[in-house]
């Protein structure tokens, strides 16, 4: 596979903007998040105490039913929360993210989400843990424990170069592998698994069913404007970091009934891999990052407390 030329810059030089975006979080969660973010990233991810008799209210997704046949009435299983919660972010870098047609790029975007989530984990004292998946190969980094170990696990992937544009091709995306077996073990069951991508219309990940069944499965897609519709006028150039050169667009019909087109096909390929709306995001590069993850917080509690 191809290796970039890009140098890596030093993960230290992450450090200023992770301490920058953590008293942003620790005000977040102090005055706006209080404790939605640990009860939207609590799902279901119990402890099995004990069984108890069902009794009207209680879930009946609990219901124990081999208890239940062999006693003749209804009986639960009784669950206590744990006391942390393990987060494993993947960034999937594929070139594409490096579009940008403001003065920001998606890759930029969504590092700085992924940096946000990570430190919000340090903030709640869970374990966090990453995989940094370019064409280059993955890296994983073991989920650790404490404000200074996920600054510096932070800081890491956010100092993980950008796959060189000038060996990029269309096959560059497809060849990104993540290590899917490996994630499978990788922490207790009912953790959560977010992943960052660009998310372009494909076939659903062999290895994803038991991902869903195994965590909490989330995913968080940052957009460019012209992703969701080209810009006016008759012509314009844009630079495709796929192809690694400029594209001249006329504006055309045909062309923009292609891009309508890719945008339906694209948004149908992101909720088969996240059908609940609840596990799925996706902003802007326009859009505030921090205020976007209180609303998506905010939304996830509020639907639970419906339940």
């Amino acid at each position: 596979m191809p290796t970039s030329t890009t140098a890596p810059r030093p993960a230290t030089s992450a450090i200023p903007l992770l301490r920058q975006l953590e008293w942003r979080v620790r005000h977040a969660v102090e005055n706006v998040l209080s404790g939605e973010y640990r009860s939207a990233f609590r799902g279901r991810g119990m402890e099995f105490d004990q069984v108890v008799k069902y009794e009207f209210g209680d879930d009946v997704r609990d219901i124990d039913w081999n208890v239940t046949a062999r006693l003749g009435e209804a009986y639960r299983k009784k669950f206590v929360e744990e006391r942390e919660v393990t987060l494993l972010v993947i960034f999937e870098d594929s070139p594409s993210l490096q579009f940008g047609s403001a003065a920001q790029s998606k890759r930029e975007a969504l590092l700085e989400l992924g940096g946000l989530v990570m430190l919000l984990g340090a903030v709640n004292r869970d374990r966090v843990g990453f995989v940094h998946a370019s064409p280059t190969g993955a890296v994983f980094r073991e989920p650790v424990r404490g404000r200074g170990k996920i600054l510096h696990l932070a800081a890491s992937l956010l100092s993980s170069p950008a796959p060189d544009l000038h060996l990029a091709d269309a096959q560059q995306s497809a060849s990104i592998t993540i290590p899917w077996r490996l994630l499978s073990r990788a922490a207790p069951k009912h953790s959560v698994l977010l992943w960052l991508g660009d998310f372009p219309p494909r076939q659903t990940p062999e290895g994803w069913p038991v991902l869903q069944k195994r965590y909490q499965t989330m995913g968080f897609r940052v957009d460019d404007p012209w992703d969701r519709q080209l810009p006016a006028g008759e012509s314009f150039a844009a630079y495709d970091p796929l192809s690694g050169r400029l594209v001249t667009l006329d504006g055309s019909p045909a062309q923009r009934a292609a891009h309508a087109q890719w945008r339906e096909s694209r948004d149908a390929a992101w909720r088969t891999l996240f059908p609940d709306p609840l596990s799925r995001m996706t902003v802007t590069t326009e859009e505030n990052r921090l205020d976007a993850l209180v609303r998506f917080f905010h939304a996830r509690m509020t639907a639970r407390a419906a339940r």
